[in-house]
């Protein structure tokens, strides 16, 4: 694997030839064809095949798979195209092995709304072990709110990836009510029913696992919410689901702040079979221009984790998007649009911008102007993304979790698949 960052003149051509690769796999994998030009400062993700296999007349997927004794999943990871071509056709080149492909063990999960595109999501679905579905919102009695989750359990189960049922407290409005948090967490009548909501549900459905994502959580909230997921954990484990729990980012036990105060890392880690940390969201929507997740504040966060939880429960948070920022930033006023990364790269070559890439955040930006206002865009790249794969290594992590698989980013997943041997279907 290489990541090749683009130079002023540079083509498609130009690049595939300095590595020996196909100069349609090389646009494929980045995904070029969906921009106008290359990019000064892009990063293209590179990866040189190891074996390749031609196939003949009347192979399957399963069947070169088995001469090769590997996962038939390996083969559609490595070949992404795969997941919206309903046959093989003779003559065609598969890899079935890139060079450096590791052995590294981890699973990923990603989260989706229901209404994520279909053709999207059967691409991404081969490289995850979880599928996490958003989500149920409850009521103050206890009943849940239900989703129209059967397309994408269908979906999951396909690949044989499993799915969690996502819980949040969202109203029957659909927005964020923090007072269910408190109604969950202190009235017990109200959590058991709620319990037993949940239970009934996950077991009709088929779900594997339940994801708590309650965040504002009040300080006067924290036990109770533990006592929560320590009985929902009890609950779930008796019929062979388990439990986890989506934690805002700290870096102390005693960090101020209504994101925090409320969330007890050691007794949740304790509580529930996994957690997720949530490291993102450092650069958002109403703060000022910044990398969603910098390197330093990831880190930050998980060397603290580390210290209340072991690492062999920990999944840690990947984002799938970006901001761009109006300039100048003016603190109250100034609104960033969530954009994917593809996109990203689509507005700079819209726009004949040049993109940096900040060693310390560990994240490319790029400025632009357009109908005379300035902006700064910052997303994640083959670069960024790779950077966080090495935190993952370095801390022993088995899991990861992106928010979200809403936007493509087909380099991400290619690299997943590179870096680590990704789990199978059990």
């Amino acid at each position: 694997m290489s990541i090749h960052v683009v130079s002023q003149g540079e083509t498609i051509a130009d690049i595939a030839a300095e590595y020996g690769v196909s100069p349609n796999r090389l646009s494929f994998d980045n995904q070029l064809s969906e921009q106008d030009h290359l990019v000064v400062g892009q990063a293209l993700l590179v990866l040189q095949p190891d074996v390749i296999h031609e196939t003949a007349r009347g192979e399957t997927v399963p069947s070169i798979a088995a001469q090769y004794g590997v996962h038939p999943l390996q083969i559609v990871r490595n070949n992404p195209f795969l997941t919206s071509q309903p046959f093989l056709r003779q003559g065609q080149y598969l890899v079935i092995l890139y060079r450096g492909q590791s052995d590294w063990s981890l699973t990923a999960d990603g989260y989706a709304y229901p209404f994520i595109n279909k053709r999207l999501l059967g691409e991404t679905l081969p490289y995850l072990g979880y599928l996490s579905i958003f989500s149920y919102g409850f009521t103050e009695s206890g009943e849940l709110i239900p989703i129209d989750d059967e397309p994408l359990l269908e979906a999951a189960r396909v690949y044989g990836t499993k799915s969690v049922f996502v819980l949040t407290p969202f109203s029957e409005s659909g927005t964020f009510n923090s007072n269910l948090v408190t109604i969950a967490a202190q009235k017990m009548e109200v959590q058991e029913n709620l319990i037993d909501n949940i239970q009934r549900t996950v077991q009709i459905k088929g779900y594997s696992e339940v994801d708590v994502d309650f965040e504002y959580i009040r300080a006067e909230d924290r036990l109770a919410h533990v006592e929560f997921v320590r009985r929902l954990t009890q609950r779930m484990n008796a019929i062979g689901i388990t439990v986890s729990v989506a934690l805002a980012p700290k870096v102390s036990a005693d960090q101020p702040g209504l994101l925090y105060e409320g969330v007890d890392y050691r007794l949740l880690g304790e509580a529930a079979n996994s957690v997720l940390l949530m490291t993102y969201e450092w650069g958002y929507t109403y703060g000022p221009p910044m990398a969603v997740a910098p390197i330093p504040s990831v880190r930050r966060v998980l060397e603290y984790a580390v210290t209340e939880i072991p690492p062999e429960k920990i999944s840690m948070g990947i984002p799938n998007y970006g901001y761009d920022w109006p300039l100048p930033f003016i603190r109250g006023e100034t609104a960033a649009v969530s954009i994917g990364n593809q996109e990203a790269i689509a507005i700079a070559a819209a726009n004949n911008a040049v993109i940096q890439y900040d060693e310390i955040s560990q994240a490319p930006f790029f400025e632009y102007e357009a109908q005379g206002i300035s902006h700064i865009v910052w997303f994640e790249d083959v670069r960024s993304i790779l950077a966080k794969f090495r935190l993952v290594k370095e801390f022993g992590f088995p899991r990861v979790d992106y928010w979200q698989l809403m936007r493509p980013f087909r380099q991400n997943w290619l690299l997943l698949s590179t870096e680590f041997s990704l789990s199978e279907p059990s």
